[in-house]
């Protein structure tokens, strides 16, 4: 397998028991036949942003179980690494596979069309609970609900609208976008 360091998403056909013996770097998902290797590393902004989002997760929902990048399959030929991840019981085994109360992606440029456009329609489709979408580089959140299995946006926070109590699994969670994107 030749991986190109120029693309920050190379499609690579290959079967499921090939996927399985990829190394953890770089980064995979699997779709439909395909692995699609994320060449790009996240940025540090994508980094330090999807950890204080996660770290408001943990605060307000100590009882369930809130994750980054572990796998989330969601048919048997589709395996995603969301950024974030709720789930109200730990998998068996290290893969999720029931539909997660909530996905968050953390935006890149390198990867920014996958998840708000094909990943958001998988994630509908799986019967995740809610999605919500941190882009750093414009300062936003999106938060939205799945609402017959298709994305109803609640609130779009801003620097100008930066605060929210969104409810998750029913339980309120408060959110400060300026304290997730401070620099």
């Amino acid at each position: 397998m030749v991986v190109r360091h120029d693309d920050p998403l190379e499609r690579v056909p290959m079967s499921w028991e090939q996927y399985l013996k990829l190394p953890e770097r770089p980064r995979a998902e699997w779709v439909n036949g395909v692995a699609v290797i994320m060449n790009a590393p996240p940025s540090f902004d994508h980094g330090r942003s999807a950890l204080r989002l996660g770290a408001v997760l943990l605060d307000a929902l100590p009882d369930l179980h809130v994750v980054t990048e572990v796998q989330l399959r969601m048919s048997e030929d589709l395996v995603r690494l969301p950024d974030l991840m709720v789930v109200d019981t730990a998998p068996a085994d290290d893969w999720v596979s029931e539909p997660p109360l909530m996905v968050a992606e953390v935006l890149s440029r390198s990867t920014k069309s996958e998840d708000v456009l094909v990943k958001s329609a998988e994630y509908a489709h799986f019967g995740i609970g809610h999605y919500w979408i941190l882009d750093p580089e414009q300062r936003t959140l999106e938060v939205m609900r799945n609402e017959a299995n298709g994305w109803f946006t609640l609130v779009v926070l801003d620097d100008e609208h930066p605060e929210v109590t969104a409810v998750v699994a029913g339980r309120p969670v408060s959110v400060d976008l300026r304290q997730i994107l401070r620099t």
